[in-house]
């Protein structure tokens, strides 16, 4: 029963190897979003993660920033 799964009528390597090469180009590419994600948010971190209220307005109004920026969160 396990290999009838497996070889599925001669086309079991192409399937698997399908599915293989889905799931790791899947994975990779999650992998390397997280990645640039966490860059990303240290940069936004560093640079407007410590204002005062006067430069946090300023940066709330940036439409960038209010792309970035989530309602719950607060500068």
């Amino acid at each position: 029963m396990i290999t009838e799964l497996l070889q599925m009528n001669g086309y079991g390597l192409y399937v698997w190897s399908s599915f293989l090469f889905t799931f790791v180009s899947f994975t990779t590419l999650y992998v390397i979003t997280k990645i640039q994600y966490t860059k990303e948010r240290k940069k936004f971190m560093s640079k407007y993660g410590a204002l005062d209220s006067k430069k946090a307005e300023v940066a709330r109004s940036q439409t960038i920033n209010k792309e970035i920026l989530s309602s719950s969160q607060s500068i």
